[in-house]
């Protein structure tokens, strides 16, 4: 959904500078992770939505669910988000967030396109090997395409490497067309 990703946008900055300062990415990923799922839940979801809460109700909801462990800053968040009735945007802040984060410290995210899954190991083994020929850290997902019929097909941001079977096919095709 465009419009919340430009909503969450300009909080997900916010809240990035701040990890910045303070050194706490890693802090701020775990906290975003948990208020994202607080947010998502069906029930927290309905009480977002419902106009009969105040602002103020809804952050001390939030924040009760949320437990002992928010620092003064998520806590201010939070209030910010309500206010705002920005609260349902907290999956989208927290996506871009770590986009932002993986971009810092420079991760790529790759997806694989396998036949047939792809256990641990094979997984890691991969993974080390993508590293090596893209020359940066990566995040790896695993999707099974049985349509590639063998082989895997593996796409780096903009970059794809497709050795699977219907890729030399297809090349194949196109060979002999021209």
């Amino acid at each position: 959904m465009a419009e919340l990703a430009t909503i969450a946008r300009p909080y997900a900055e916010a809240v990035f500078r701040v990890a910045l300062e303070d050194k706490a990415l890693t802090v701020w990923s775990e906290r975003l992770s948990m208020l994202s799922a607080i947010a998502g839940d069906s029930q927290m979801r309905s009480c977002i939505g419902n106009p009969e809460l105040s602002a103020a109700q809804k952050s001390e909801l939030f924040k009760s669910l949320a437990g002992q462990t928010l620092a003064q800053r998520e806590a201010n968040l939070i209030d910010v988000l309500a206010a705002n009735e920005r609260l349902s945007a907290l999956p989208e802040i927290a996506d871009l967030f770590e986009a932002l984060k993986a971009g810092q410290e420079g991760v790529k995210e790759a997806t694989i396109y396998s036949a047939f899954p792809v256990d641990e190991e094979q997984r890691k083994g991969l993974l080390a090997d993508l590293e090596e020929r893209f020359k940066t850290r990566l995040t790896a997902d695993v999707v099974v395409d049985q349509s590639l019929i063998g082989g895997v097909k593996i796409v780096v941001g903009d970059q794809v490497l497709d050795t699977s079977v219907r890729g030399k096919l297809e090349s194949l095709r196109l060979a002999l067309k021209n």
